[in-house]
């Protein structure tokens, strides 16, 4: 629908996937804080983000034809560089629920930002 063919739709609809994703990894962590050997794990999407935004070219808030789609990438990152614990274990539960915090707080904003999307539509529907 050419509503929702906008680069801020896409990029939010997909923020949103990506800050569930972040917060299922960062549960697994803590879940597995005594479990022997485990490494944490950790979402990257950052760079991915910003090459995706700079190389596409937006005109009037929409995808300029001939312009690349954003389509956010993730990765699982495996830190395997450290070991704070005796048995191999490397998570940090106050770090963790630190970033669990804080990806929760974005997650609510962008879905804040999604619902102000569908109400400035709806506005819109309904003035006309």
């Amino acid at each position: 629908m050419a509503l929702f063919n906008t680069n801020s739709f896409r990029v939010t609809e997909q923020g949103l996937s990506v800050l569930w994703q972040k917060q299922q990894v960062i549960a697994q962590n803590i879940a597995n804080q005594d479990t022997p050997d485990y490494n944490c794990k950790h979402l990257d999407f950052y760079a991915v983000l910003k090459d995706k935004l700079e190389s596409s070219s937006v005109i009037g808030g929409k995808v300029a034809p001939g312009a690349k789609q954003v389509d956010l990438v993730t990765r699982v990152i495996v830190d395997d560089s450290t070991n704070t614990q005796p048995d191999g274990n490397n998570v940090d539960v106050d770090s963790q629920s630190a970033e669990l915090a804080k990806v929760q707080l974005q997650y609510q904003a962008l879905k804040n930002q999604m619902n102000g999307q569908f109400t400035r539509l709806r506005s819109a529907m309904k003035t006309s």
